[in-house]
């Protein structure tokens, strides 16, 4: 059996109150489409098609995907019009799954189940809900037996007493529905053509309709707002973190820790409150990350400890490194192991070698530094000559006193002592101190100038 399935993500999504369309509003750092697609791909289907919305050419933009194809629908005319404008894709599919793209937590698990429950029946995901307002309702006859969904705009008094509402997912056998899709009317409330009238069309042509529901009643809500999104937020967030502790990793607060990509962890780590993991992250056995922490594309060896307030992003962090607090690593870095970057520090497009300090309220940017250095206190790589970047290279073992400034491309010798305080604008010799120091004057007389009152 051939599943082609649908994605409808042509919303305009007005009560978002955004210019940006409302399938690319992002969570837990993906569009809100991203997560709808990448269940959909883990059915393996024979073809994903997914409808935008006239102006939604950013949403085709945002995804450079060749499993995906793409329809638009110019005119907001309704789901069952939206896809209408699919099913020429999917003429050689048997079975169509119909899928939302603000309905971002819908598990792969619990489509799977419509689709192996369904058989030649129409398959049907329903919820129950205290408060089902604005959601259409699943009209039943005295056996249970499903005989149509109505609209929460069209229904009566007592049709709204149900809460057993309608998620708009779906599985059709593909003939039945191109055929019901025919006889789609506009005659509602909305103006629109609904695709849950198809339901009423197969109870009327003696096909079953099987009904299942979610695992959680949370993988039906969708966004229609910034609140909702919000809400959701926080509820994928809580299931990574589950799903992390679950495998050995201690959360200080599982409550106060976000995933924004993808986290893969060794044992006995452990994350601090506020952690924030964006992009590709990877953690080593035995690492622990300081609270406030902000990892993006970072890949951190076996026992490294990442101290307090610290943002390191496109690094990578040899073993049983230091960092922190109040550190910043940005992209291009490698600590080669064992070094200690400490308050303060800033490190850009930079090799440190194993062993090395640099503990104190420093600049070092397109420097490769060897093994065994000490960066004193206050020293900077001057690499911006105000058009072009240069490289500093300070050699194994070297000393570099406190508020020193190298001034790129300078090279620093091996066991090489520059003196505190020192400009080094050429290349300093191995195992030599070298100073460079104006004269020391006092100016007696002077005084400090003083404003005018």
């Amino acid at each position: 059996m051939k599943l082609g399935i649908v994605i409808l993500a042509a919303g305009q999504g007005t009560r978002m109150k955004s210019s940006l369309p409302k399938v690319l509003h992002s969570l837990a750092g993906r569009p809100l489409l991203a997560h709808v697609v990448e269940t959909a791909l883990s059915l393996q289907p024979e073809k994903t098609v997914v409808v935008y919305g006239h102006g939604g050419e950013k949403v085709r933009e945002a995804f450079d995907h060749p499993e995906l194809f793409w329809v638009e629908q110019s005119e907001q005319l309704g789901t069952g019009h939206a896809v209408q404008q699919a099913m020429p894709m999917l003429q050689e599919m048997d079975r169509i799954l119909v899928l939302y793209g603000d309905v971002p937590l819908i598990r792969r698990e619990s489509l799977q189940s419509l689709i192996d429950n369904s058989g030649s029946a129409v398959g049907l995901m329903t919820v129950n809900l205290d408060d089902p307002s604005g959601y259409g309702r699943i009209q039943r006859d005295r056996e249970g037996t499903v005989q149509c969904i109505v609209e929460h705009k069209d229904a009566s008094e007592q049709q709204l007493t149900v809460c057993e509402i309608n998620t708009g997912i779906m599985l059709v056998d593909a003939g039945r529905l191109h055929h019901w899709l025919q006889e789609l009317s506009p005659k509602n409330a909305q103006g629109e053509y609904y695709l849950t009238d198809i339901i009423a069309m197969a109870v009327r042509d003696g096909i079953d309709i099987h009904v299942t529901q979610p695992g959680d009643i949370v993988e039906a809500e969708g966004v229609n707002d910034r609140l909702q999104l919000a809400s959701l937020e926080r509820v994928l967030q809580r299931w990574q973190a589950e799903a992390l502790m679950h495998d050995g990793v201690t959360l200080m607060d599982p409550a106060r820790f976000d995933l924004r990509g993808s986290l893969i962890t060794g044992t006995d780590v452990t994350l601090d409150v506020n952690v924030i993991i964006e992009g590709q992250v990877e953690l080593g056995n035995g690492v622990s990350v300081g609270a406030n922490t902000v990892l993006r594309n970072v890949r951190v060896a076996d026992n490294v400890r990442i101290r307090e307030n610290c943002v390191i992003e496109e690094a990578v962090i040899g073993a049983e490194s230091i960092i922190g607090p109040f550190s910043r690593i940005r992209p291009g870095t490698e600590l080669i192991g064992g070094v200690h970057v400490g308050n303060f520090v800033e490190i850009k497009n930079s090799t440190i070698g194993l062993g090395s300090k640099i503990n104190h309220l420093s600049y070092i940017g397109d420097t490769r530094m060897g093994g065994g250095v000490n960066i004193g206190a206050g020293t900077i790589t001057c690499n911006y000559d105000g058009a072009y970047k240069h490289q500093t290279i300070i050699e194994d073992h070297a000393f570099i006193g406190s508020n020193a400034a190298l001034v790129a491309p300078v090279c620093v010798g091996k066991k090489a002592t520059i003196g505190a305080g020192s400009v080094i604008v050429k290349d300093a010799p191995a195992d030599e101190l070298t100073v460079s120091r104006s004269k020391q004057l006092t100016i007696k007389g002077w005084r400090r100038p003083k404003k005018e009152t």
